[in-house]
């Protein structure tokens, strides 16, 4: 899961004048989580880190594999299946918000990993076969952000 800390005082702020005023932060959360998923998955299916700039393409090592497998993928790398990006969710609770992909190559997607990293396979290749990049979808834009400050006035309104 992926967590995010604010250090935006006028977002804290907002935060702490509406948990002066409701009992239960629980539903403000779920409104943060189901939007922050969604835009996270918007960005997954254009190709997009939170910052705007695109995933590190497919290597053609990869795309090699892929063609000689007969596996069909997406445009954009995090497309294959979409798999990663049916699996993004979130748990809000009166304290906080967390959200991820329960997808089991979501770490490396998200963090990268060098060829071996995870030892060999039973033919004793590496395992993966070669550097994957890190490709971050996981994230708050500055248009999320924007967005969440938006929420968090719409409560306090």
């Amino acid at each position: 899961m992926y967590t995010l800390k604010f250090n935006d005082e006028g977002l804290e702020l907002r935060l702490k004048q509406l948990q002066s005023q409701l009992d239960d932060m629980s539903p403000v959360m779920q409104d943060l989580g189901e939007f922050l998923v969604q835009s996270n998955q918007d960005r997954m299916l254009k190709g997009q880190q939170p910052d705007g700039t695109p995933f590190a393409p497919r290597s053609e090592t990869t795309l090699a594999h892929y063609f000689a497998l007969k596996i069909k993928h997406g445009a954009q790398p995090l497309n294959k299946s979409g798999e990663m990006r049916q699996q993004l969710n979130y748990q809000a609770s009166a304290d906080g918000l967390t959200w991820g992909s329960n997808a089991v190559q979501a770490a490396v997607m998200q963090f990268g990993a060098r060829q071996g990293a995870f030892g060999s396979s039973a033919k004793g290749s590496p395992l993966p076969w070669g550097n994957i990049p890190a490709r971050p979808f996981l994230g708050v834009s500055d248009e999320d952000r924007s967005a969440i400050v938006e929420e968090l006035e719409e409560w306090l309104g």
